[in-house]
């Protein structure tokens, strides 16, 4: 018997579904044998960084990670997408829910709020999260890889930002951040010490709004001649912080920086500074992103500096010819070989942002993290990523919102209607 496939269609239709079906079958049984992925999204922000990953690779013992959420909580499938992405690159990862309810007693031992906590823990080690991301989990990684424990001090009692303040010119938010990463935040009042303690890795002194008295001045310099590290941060127009810059080998111009390039980015304020390429610097090594720096203020070295001088940031566009000082860099790195160590500060013509207000623009909460790691003689925390979704905001004029709109609400509408009246009406002369 001779089948033709032209005289029987019916056949060569279900003979090529068949075959279709096949090869799909087939494409999903090779995808399980050789999975391939691809990130198409913005910074790659689906991938873990090649720093976590190399972070995986130096930690040989077994990982355990348990949630401790209610059930139905969103944030469930969050975490287990991205921890997804750390069993990649690591056998020995595990991750395993428990509901808070259905263990009371643990839950009131370790004192889980109604948030939950996530445990982190790597030979024998553990690390309580409140907030999970790439930064703070690879961060609680590497803190239990080294199991130490890191600190920073933060100068009070002249009316400095506090890393606990909720005032919009406030540190708290920043204070928080540096808590999710294992860093304690110590407040430090000058008044009550002898002299600053050695167990800080780095001294905050933030804008304080008073002069510092002459024995504190004299603890500060005697904390920076033994190589201690410090970050010194000012604002236009205060010079209470001279003395010690004049120490440094650092000048603070007498007005703030005007930059006019500020309305490119959607800013009208040109006292704003936008810093958008970053010298190769340790700190800012890979950082893409731009950052805001409301009202800053430049500065310039001395060459009798008794450091070695790199500058740090700088403004973006061109500096207004209106501005009393046509420089640039407002924020230096100074080192120097000091008891064995390589002494670190950091100076910045800033310190609006990492306020409340501020620290949500764009990279600020990168840079700010990536100073005080470097502050800390910690390379390896400066390459963990803090990812951050890019804007997915579509800002449209108003005469395009409007021709949506009516497209939408009449034009389509009205368009069906239209084809459907001239349809019905050339079949019925029909």
């Amino acid at each position: 018997m001779n089948l033709s496939l032209t005289r029987y269609p019916r056949l060569k239709n279900r003979l090529l579904t068949l075959a279709i079906l096949g090869l799909l079958a087939l494409a999903g049984w090779l995808s399980t044998l050789y999975p391939l992925r691809w990130d198409m999204t913005a910074h790659a922000g689906n991938t873990l960084s090649v720093a976590s990953q190399k972070l995986l690779a130096a930690m040989p013992d077994d990982v355990k990670i348990t949630a401790y959420l209610k059930k139905g909580q969103p944030v469930r499938l969050q975490i287990a997408q991205l921890l997804e992405r750390y069993s990649r690159h690591k056998a020995n990862f595990s991750l395993s829910f428990i509901d808070p309810d259905s263990q009371p007693e643990k839950t009131r031992e370790l004192e889980i709020g109604p948030e939950g906590m996530v445990l982190v823990e790597y030979r024998g080690h553990t690390e309580k999260l409140k907030f999970v991301d790439e930064s703070t989990l690879s961060n609680a990684l590497l803190q239990l890889s080294h199991a130490e424990r890191r600190w920073v001090s933060f100068l009070t009692g002249h009316g400095e930002r506090a890393p606990d303040g909720v005032a919009n010119f406030a540190w708290g938010q920043f204070g928080k951040e540096l808590a999710l990463r294992n860093i304690t935040a110590l407040p430090l009042n000058l008044a009550n010490v002898t002299s600053i303690p050695d167990n800080s890795g780095a001294l905050v002194i933030a804008d304080p709004s008073v002069p510092l008295l002459p024995g504190e001045l004299a603890m500060l310099r005697q904390y920076i001649d033994k190589g201690g590290n410090l970050l010194l941060l000012a604002e236009p127009g205060n010079q209470h912080l001279a003395a010690l810059q004049k120490d440094l080998g650092l000048q603070q111009a007498p007005t703030a920086i005007i930059d006019t390039s500020t309305r490119l980015y959607g800013i009208d304020d040109p006292s704003f500074v936008i810093a958008s390429a970053y010298p190769d610097h340790p700190i800012t090594r890979g950082l893409q992103l731009i950052s805001v720096y409301p009202a800053a203020v430049a500065l310039s070295t001395d060459k009798s500096s008794p450091f070695q001088a790199k500058p740090l940031l700088e403004s973006a566009g061109q500096v207004s010819a209106m501005s009393a000082n046509p420089s640039q860099v407002f924020a230096y790195t100074l080192t120097r070989n000091a008891d064995k160590k390589q002494q670190r500060i950091v100076a910045i013509g800033d310190s609006d942002f990492l306020a409340n207000a501020y620290l949500g623009n764009v990279g600020n909460l990168d840079v700010g993290m990536r100073i005080i790691n470097w502050l800390l003689q910690n390379d390896e925390f400066i390459d963990i990523p803090i990812q951050t979704a890019t804007d997915k905001s579509l800002n449209l004029p108003s005469l395009a919102v409007a021709v949506i709109g009516f497209g939408f609400l009449l034009g389509l509408p009205l368009a069906l209607v239209v084809t459907g009246f001239v349809i019905w009406y050339r079949r019925k002369r029909q």
